[in-house]
């Protein structure tokens, strides 16, 4: 960033400081990878302004993990995935007025668009605010990232980003430029995602699911993408070799054919449950209270590094550098790791990853 713009950025939140705390806005609708992606920067900007005020946009459906991260003050919710199905509907109609009222109880002093998108910056500029607050958003794409140019075009300051930059690291970044802190004071032996998994709730308040007695670990095996897919078979022969382990094989699901999945694969092993379909709340809980997860590129791996359990990620892409695990030392980069090859790893690949995570949580 020219170093005129970030000095005249460092001033306006000087002021800003001096006279109450911020008002913030997150503007970050999806997907559930996304949304996780983005949850280190509420860590950061507490830690920089302790006194902040974080409130976040977030679909519906997505809403669950944004209420689980320590600090966020207001979820705001809406459905533009729903409400673009039908959009001259008298619901539809009805829904936006009454999101819009939502959005408009607070006047912020910056609303940052984390998302690029065109609807995201639609919302960040209906969000009010306060006499000298800002919109902030990103300049320019990343690799691999999706971006529309109305975003930097409806904000009032445009944020220039790396073009190779992991998910994690290029929302930190915005925020520490828009709110005018130095990213490396705020930084901690590990990154904090702030999610609070519920690891210590009762049984009771989760609607009585059932998990394993058993230490055991989740198989997060489905994607929306059939070329992200591991092969049936190799979650089997991983199944059995956890199994040899001690170890349960909890399978979860999200879908009819991902659920087909996770009872094929049980069929095969002798300790192995197949969760009930959960919502992102019960599913955090659950999660939790695991010894660990295997999982492929997915919105349900996210979360288990979200969550710091030992994880192992599977990647059939070299992507691993733009959403892969990250970690600040070395116990934190070997207890989550990623796993890359074409068409797709090998079995003996997850399995030492897998001991190499085991080993490093022993």
């Amino acid at each position: 960033m020219p170093r005129l713009k970030r000095q005249r950025i460092d001033s306006t939140f000087a002021r800003i400081v001096e006279s109450c705390a911020l008002k913030i806005l997150i503007v970050k609708l999806s997907s559930l990878g996304d949304v996780l992606h983005t949850l280190p920067v509420v860590h950061d900007i507490q830690t920089a302004h302790p006194d902040a005020q974080i409130d976040w946009v977030v679909e519906k459906s997505f809403a669950g993990v944004v209420r689980r991260c320590a600090g966020v003050n207001r979820v705001v919710t809406c459905e533009l995935r729903k409400w673009r199905k039908a959009i001259f509907a008298k619901a539809t109609r009805q829904a936006w007025q009454a999101f819009k009222m939502d959005l408009q109880q607070t006047q912020y002093d910056a609303v940052i668009d984390l998302q690029g998108l065109t609807k995201s910056a639609v919302i960040a500029r209906l969000a009010k605010l306060s006499q000298t607050g800002k919109r902030y958003a990103m300049a320019n794409r990343s690799d691999g990232s999706s971006y529309e140019a109305p975003t930097r075009w409806l904000a009032d300051v445009a944020i220039p980003v790396k073009a190779h930059s992991h998910a994690v690291q290029r929302g930190r970044d915005v925020c520490a430029a828009a709110l005018g802190y130095d990213l490396t004071s705020v930084a901690q032996k590990f990154i904090s995602f702030g999610l609070v998994s519920g690891a210590n709730i009762a049984y009771s308040a989760i609607n009585n699911i059932a998990y394993p007695d058993s230490p055991f670990v989740i198989f997060a095996h489905g994607t929306s993408r059939d070329d992200k897919l591991w092969p049936l078979t190799n979650w089997v022969a991983l199944g059995k070799r956890l199994n040899a382990q001690g170890l349960v094989v909890a399978l979860a699901h999200g879908s009819d054919s991902e659920q087909a999945r996770s009872e094929a694969i049980a069929k095969e092993l002798d300790k192995a449950t197949v969760l009930p379909r959960l919502g992102l709340e019960d599913l955090l809980t659950v999660m939790g209270k695991s010894a660990g997860v295997v999982g492929v590129d997915s919105g349900l791996s996210h979360m288990a590094v979200a969550l710091d359990l030992p994880h192992v990620q599977i990647y059939n892409f070299d992507t691993a550098w733009r959403t892969g695990p990250v970690a600040a030392d070395k116990l934190q980069s070997a207890r989550q790791v990623s796993v890359y090859a074409q068409p797709t790893p090998s079995l003996d690949d997850v399995w030492l990853a897998w001991s190499q995570v085991f080993a490093a949580e022993k």
